[in-house]
C-alpha cells in the first residue's frame, strides 16, 4: 500500500473511533434520560470548561480547515497537500464532535453574555501567545491563541508555490501551538471523561504534526516564526 493509502487508512480508522465515542456518549445520555429510576445525568453548564472548550475549539478548528483548503489551491507539493488533507479531515471531524456535544448538553454554540473566547481558561489562555491588543480591541480576526489574522489569511490566499508552503507551515505551527495549549487546558479542567480523552488525543497528535512541520520548514530553508 502507498504512503498516502496508509495515511488515508489511519485517518479512516481514527474517524471511526471518534464517531464511536460520540455515539457512545449520545447513547449514555439518552439511556440516563429514559430511565426514571436513574439519577439525572450531570451536564456541564454554559460557563464550564467543558462547554467553553467545545465552543472555542470548534472555532479554532474551523480556521485550520480553512487554511488547509487555501494551501491546497496554492501549491502542487504533494507532501504539503497531504498534510493539509489530514489536518482538514481530522479537525472537521473533531469539530463535529464538539458541536454535537453542545447539542447533547442543550447548550448554545455562542458564549454566554459577558464571557468572551478563552474565558474558561486561567488567564484567558493568553500566556505564551501574541494576542495583539487587549480585550475589546480588534484582533484582526485572531480570537484565540495561535489563530491567524485576516491579514495573514489574505497573504496565504495570494501566495503560490514554496512561498505558500512556508507561510502555511508557519501559520499552522502557530495554530497548533495555540490548539495544544487549549487542549491541555481541557485535559486538566474538563469534567466529561470522553471530552478529556479527545483533548489529550489532540495534544499528542498536534505535537507530532508540529515536529513534522518543523522538518518540512527546515527542508525549505525556513523555520517556525516563534
Amino acid at each position: 500500500m502507498s504512503p498516502s493509502g496508509n495515511r488515508r487508512t489511519r485517518w479512516a480508522a481514527g474517524s471511526a473511533v471518534a464517531l464511536a465515542l460520540l455515539f457512545a456518549g449520545a447513547a449514555t445520555v439518552a439511556s440516563a434520560r429514559g430511565d426514571a429510576e436513574a439519577p439525572a445525568p450531570r451536564t456541564p453548564s454554559a460557563r464550564s470548561a467543558d462547554a467553553g472548550f467545545a465552543r472555542d475549539m470548534a472555532v479554532h478548528h474551523q480556521q485550520a480547515v480553512e487554511m488547509s483548503f487555501i494551501v491546497r489551491d496554492g501549491t502542487e507539493d504533494e507532501d504539503v497537500r497531504r498534510l493539509a488533507y489530514d489536518i482538514a479531515n481530522t479537525q472537521a471531524n473533531q469539530r463535529g464532535m464538539l458541536l454535537g456535544w453542545l447539542d447533547l448538553w442543550e447548550l448554545p454554540k455562542t458564549a454566554p453574555d459577558g464571557q468572551g473566547p478563552m474565558a474558561w481558561m486561567p488567564g484567558g489562555g493568553h500566556s505564551g501567545h501574541d494576542m495583539a491588543g487587549t480585550e475589546g480591541m480588534d484582533h484582526d480576526g485572531a480570537l484565540m491563541p495561535g489563530m491567524a489574522t485576516r491579514t495573514e489569511l489574505d497573504r496565504l490566499r495570494a501566495a503560490r508555490g514554496e512561498q505558500a508552503e512556508i507561510l502555511f507551515l508557519q501559520l499552522m505551527t502557530d495554530h497548533h501551538k495555540g490548539g495544544v495549549a487549549m487542549a491541555r487546558g481541557c485535559a486538566e479542567q474538563c469534567t466529561v471523561s470522553v471530552e478529556k480523552r479527545l483533548a489529550q488525543g489532540m495534544v499528542e497528535a498536534q505535537r507530532s504534526e508540529l515536529d513534522l512541520m518543523a522538518d518540512m520548514l527546515t527542508a525549505r530553508g525556513s523555520a517556525p516564526r516563534t
